[in-house]
């Protein structure tokens, strides 16, 4: 039986160890909690993501590693590399971490971003201001997911306030573009360079959290679809990827502008556990253990539907066949994932009239 090693212990480990769980893949999390999500469906080593002891255990008895989180530290990735196949490769965190490298990637391979430039003092804030302008985000290069490490800024005015709310550490100054929607493509490489891909998912976010994922996305042109595909499958052979990699878009008319990626499992992926032939979950696993890809064919008319801060009652979905509510084990505390919902349908119709009346109870809680 092969063994998998997740540095990780969160919802999306969880939710690897569960899909390995079916296909006679035994895996092994690594996490500073001892009660974290993954611990319930998986043996746990408790160690923190710099101890090089608890990594060397890991290293020592898993026949692969892969990561369910981007902030994973690169040099532990590199520390484990040296000792058991690492996948995804450690630069794909690397580039993942650093919204300055991620964006130069994104431009070198073809995907247009929002105008940016780099800010490493007050100084530069204010020259960068000059060429972005206002409407703009003033975000952190490193650390920064589910909208943290990031302000928003109207005026030049308000520039020094958020350099200092920040920490005055490298930014990046981002415009704030027009967009119609936000997209996101799910890929996945295996050792061999074989790629799949999910269809476009159509993503609402409120407060920088994902709240809601629709798949296939309503309205998509054939070629919006070969496009996208056509730049994930670049920056994974960029950078020599293996594994799952989601691309966060921003669609403005027919053109696509790449925002940020995740080297990783994803949320808005969630939905391919009932909603496809084989959800990203079991492809990852697929992909890092050498295995042939699973289709990315969806089944149904998906939407996913992130629960924040607090989870409906038990049975409120008793009496809804097309409704899979997954919990993570975690103690309510605003803003933070709890659980999700996925809700499939045989047509768009059907999924909608489904969602509408999840989205309410869930939004009454």
């Amino acid at each position: 039986m092969t063994l998998v090693g997740i540095v990780g212990g969160g919802q999306l480990g969880m939710m690897l160890a569960e899909a390995g769980a079916g296909m006679g893949i035994e895996c092994l999390t690594l996490d500073p909690a001892s009660d974290s999500p993954a611990s319930r469906v998986a043996p746990a080593i408790v160690g923190a993501y710099d101890d090089e002891t608890a990594l060397a255990e890991l290293a020592d008895v898993a026949d692969v590693v892969t990561y369910e989180f981007e902030n994973v530290p690169v040099a532990s990735a590199r520390f484990l590399a040296e000792r058991v196949q690492v996948f995804p490769p450690p630069e794909s965190l690397e580039f993942a971490q650093d919204r300055l490298l991620e964006k130069t990637l994104f431009e070198d391979v073809g995907l247009a971003v929002a105008p940016f430039s780099p800010v490493s003092s007050k100084e530069e804030l204010f020259e960068a201001l000059e060429v972005v302008g206002v409407p703009s985000v003033l975000k952190t290069r490193r650390l920064g997911y589910d909208g943290k490490g990031q302000v928003r800024l109207e005026s030049v005015e308000a520039a020094e306030d958020a350099w200092r709310a920040l920490g005055e550490v490298p930014s990046i100054l981002e415009s704030l573009v027009p967009f119609d929607r936000e997209l996101s493509i799910i890929g996945v490489r295996g050792k061999d360079g074989a790629s799949a891909f999910y269809p476009l998912i159509e993503n609402i976010h409120r407060d920088g959290i994902l709240r809601e994922s629709t798949a296939p996305a309503p309205d998509v042109i054939p070629e919006l679809q070969t496009t996208a595909e056509r730049h994930a499958l670049a920056v994974m052979e960029r950078l020599d990827h293996v594994g799952v990699l989601a691309i966060e878009l921003f669609a403005m008319g027919e053109q696509l502008l790449g925002n940020e990626m995740a080297p990783r499992v994803h949320n808005s992926g969630h939905w391919t556990i009932e909603g496809a032939a084989t959800s990203q979950f079991e492809n990852h696993l697929r992909a890092i253990c050498g295995l042939e890809l699973g289709p990315t064919t969806p089944s149904a008319y998906s939407a996913m539907v992130n629960l924040i801060g607090s989870v409906p009652p038990k049975g409120s979905f008793d009496l809804e066949p097309r409704v899979h509510l997954h919990l993570y084990g975690k103690e309510s505390r605003p803003a933070r994932k709890l659980g999700h919902i996925t809700v499939i349908g045989p047509d768009p119709d059907t999924r909608d009239r489904v969602l509408g009346r999840v989205t309410q109870t869930a939004d009454n809680q």
